[in-house]
């Protein structure tokens, strides 16, 4: 990260004022369109942001934590601001939290409106940014930890999970196990790239052994058990000598257990299951679901102490990456 932009960089690239890229900035009626159009442009492409704070405030920092995520739908990051609140709550520092719905565009949207409050630090799920977003990271010295993921090149610091481990480890436990005819279920990659990462070490851990995944399912949109009951029902249609299946969450391999059971297929002797996060939701199922714990409050938690440590110390720039080692939970499903 550099030193924070300032609005005469944005004014000269424009070839304007600075009280012109001011106004521009700010919607101001009497400002052409074009005009605005050429300020709001040169803004984007050094990754300037402005700052809300008015007057002699403006040097400062509001008491706050940005905490910029997909969803709240999901326990998975329910657990997660969890973990932020409790190491945030005995400090002045709060957090306040932006959804993106995993789309690059509104990520960036969300991440350039927290910074212009000027937060005490930046939290932001995945490693995986639009253009737009990775040059306004890149030059803000709000002190920013990505989490969730470490199968990649943090901004700053980060802290979570390698998912391409997760699914690798998941695949040698599945075979040990005996299990040959293996079928996958999970979301459509393209906007869940941990998703991907876990799909594409499970995928390297079969090869490594010589097996090839027998079929596969997308889904778009979030989790939920009754698609994981209907798509565990259709690749059993397709694919009768199935012998395992793996599911990118909890969520949909609670569905398969379900569908398991109203058809009276015996877990594991017929068809084994596995899943990915440990969700305590699933403690419920009359089987002990086969998993991996995704560390969510742990990760939580060590991000707002990162940012925590980092004002106090005044620290501008650390880079520090935290991975957590993660273990396949064998259950009693596989």
């Amino acid at each position: 990260m550099t030193s924070n932009l300032t609005l005469k960089d944005v004014a000269l690239l424009a070839g304007v004022s600075e009280m012109t890229a001011s106004r521009a900035l700010r919607d101001a009626n009497d400002v052409s369109i074009n005009t605005r159009k050429k300020v709001m442009d040169a803004a984007a492409s050094i990754g300037y942001v402005p700052n809300r704070i008015a007057g002699s405030l403006a040097s400062k920092k509001v008491n706050l934590v940005g905490v910029v995520i997909p969803s709240v739908k999901s326990y998975v990051f329910s657990e997660v601001l969890d973990g932020i609140s409790a190491s945030l709550k005995p400090s002045k520092l709060r957090p306040v939290f932006g959804l993106t719905d995993y789309d690059l565009d509104t990520e960036a949207d969300v991440i350039r409106e927290m910074l212009e409050w000027r937060p005490s630090g930046l939290i932001v799920a995945g490693l995986e940014h639009s253009e737009i977003a990775k040059k306004i990271l890149k030059n803000t010295t709000t002190p920013l930890i990505e989490i969730m993921d470490t199968d990649g090149d943090p901004i700053d610091s980060c802290v979570g999970v390698s998912h391409y481990s997760a699914g690798y480890n998941m695949a040698l436990a599945i075979m040990e196990k005996g299990h040959r005819r293996i079928g996958f279920l999970g979301t459509k990659m393209s906007s869940d790239f941990r998703a991907s990462k876990r799909f594409n070490g499970f995928v390297d851990g079969l090869q490594s052994n010589g097996i090839k995944l027998i079929d596969q399912e997308n889904y778009s949109s979030g989790s939920s058990v009754e698609k994981g009951k209907n798509f565990t029902a259709e690749m059993l249609k397709r694919n009768q000598d199935l012998d395992c299946i793996y599911c990118s969450t909890d969520v949909i391999a609670m569905g398969a257990v379900m569908h398991c059971l109203e058809a009276g297929i015996s877990i594991p002797n017929e068809l084994a299951i596995a899943g990915f996060n440990k969700l305590s939701m699933a403690s419920g199922l009359p089987i002990k679901l086969a998993t991996t714990d995704s560390l969510r409050f742990e990760i939580g938690k060590l991000a707002a102490n990162m940012i925590l440590e980092r004002n106090e110390q005044n620290i501008t720039n650390p880079a520090k990456t935290i991975e957590l080692e993660t273990s396949v939970d064998m259950g009693t499903s596989i």
